[in-house]
């Protein structure tokens, strides 16, 4: 099982993700299919945060990479969904890098919103959002707030992985994503969320 606060979903598939990946590199086509499978919903929603419109030919240049890198990777399921992020994420500031502009983090899945837990803050934003209120809270985030909840929420990733990513120390990122559905939490006007500190997503205290 995955790390504590990792929504479910992924946790489930991290071990058929890692014996996927594991196969993959012996060279097992379909088994690298699987391993796209489970990756690119969540690496394409992030990628799409980033980009936007371009998401999918950034998202096709990072699994480039990925193919041709993927002997060279060591590690487990969730591991393999770090790396994937990291390869997609340096795709993607070079491409805004090339067009000039700023990473604006658009529309999430609704589908990988659905984060269990107690009813706290984190839940209780997730549960409130639809795809066209994402487009607009997000937007409004603050970057590195906008882009750890991508991390956490849409890739699915715990705290010292997304830190990873980002080359942020964990604190950094669980105070981003917290401070960023904090700010979403005001701006939908939920009522009863707690507000009792910083913590990783999805956990209780």
């Amino acid at each position: 099982m995955g790390q504590r606060g990792e929504p479910r979903r992924v946790q489930a598939y991290d071990g058929e993700l890692g014996a996927a990946v594991a196969r993959a590199q012996q060279g097992d086509e379909a088994a690298f299919a699987v391993a796209y499978r489970l990756v690119q919903p969540g690496l394409l929603g992030y990628v799409r945060g980033l980009v936007g419109d371009d998401a999918e030919d950034v998202a096709a240049d990072a699994w480039l990479e990925i193919a041709r890198d993927l002997r060279r990777f060591k590690g487990d399921g969730a591991g393999f969904r770090g790396w994937t992020a990291t390869i997609a994420r340096h795709r993607a500031l070079d491409h805004l890098r090339r067009q000039k502009v700023r990473p604006r983090p658009t529309a999430l899945e609704q589908d990988v919103l659905d984060l269990p837990g107690p009813h706290s803050t984190h839940d209780q934003v997730l549960e409130t959002l639809s795809t066209r209120a994402a487009l607009t809270l997000v937007a409004a985030l603050p970057r590195d707030q906008a882009e750890a909840v991508l991390l956490r929420v849409v890739v699915g990733l715990d705290g010292p992985s997304a830190a990873r990513v980002l080359g942020k120390r964990p604190g950094a990122v669980r105070t981003a994503t917290y401070r960023g559905l904090k700010r979403l939490a005001r701006q939908l006007g939920a009522d009863g969320v707690t507000d009792d500190g910083p913590r990783t997503l999805g956990e209780s205290t």
